[in-house]
């Protein structure tokens, strides 16, 4: 269902989908300018539109984001890619998931690397590590970042205080790779 909202005397569409699958109100801002709002099923419209409002800001500065940068994506994103270079993602997630936990310690289930285009990792309540094969094309600190990011979720499943406390035991400086990410637009999830 398409609908717009109004910002910065511009009329901005979005579509909102359902998926019986949503947990919570997702939004995304896609490279070309176009807004999403995903629902859960029982989610009334009305609360959507006013998430959208309240997200307008966030969404105003990423769609200029986009319209600075054009959509040119920065990462490769086709199913050859990834194909190519799932292996070597899962190589240097197992290793650099190894070094670090030397440090904590935490028990996990298995570790995978897979075609994720709106996470660069997840944590499941069964201790599965989830990475997008695109970690590769990251920096070396924004890849431990990411990779500890979910190590600690393995002990934290929130992102409480604990939890980032727990990330600057390895990362100290965690804040500034977080800032440069999302200068970037490359924060994700």
């Amino acid at each position: 269902m398409n609908k717009h909202i109004l910002l910065e005397n511009e009329y901005i569409p979005y579509t909102l989908k359902r998926s019986p699958w949503a947990r919570r109100v997702r939004l995304s801002v896609h490279r070309d300018g176009s807004v999403v709002v995903t629902l859960p099923s029982g989610v009334l419209e009305v609360f959507a539109e006013q998430f959208v409002q309240a997200k307008s800001v966030w969404i105003w500065k990423k769609i200029q984001h986009f319209r600075e940068y054009g959509n040119v994506s920065i990462l490769p994103h086709s199913k050859e890619d990834y194909v190519k270079r799932k292996d070597e993602a899962l190589t240097l997630v197992k290793n650099r998931v190894e070094y670090f936990n030397k440090e904590y310690g935490f028990a996990y289930n298995k570790i995978s690397v897979k075609d994720q285009k709106t996470r660069w990792g997840s944590c499941s309540k069964q201790g599965n590590l989830n990475f997008s094969y695109r970690i590769l094309f990251l920096t070396p600190e924004v890849q431990d970042l990411i990779i500890v990011h979910e190590l600690c979720h393995l002990k934290e499943f929130n992102h409480s205080e604990k939890f980032w406390n727990l990330v600057a035991s390895t990362i100290p400086n965690y804040k500034a790779i977080r800032k440069e990410l999302k200068k970037k637009g490359l924060l994700m999830g």
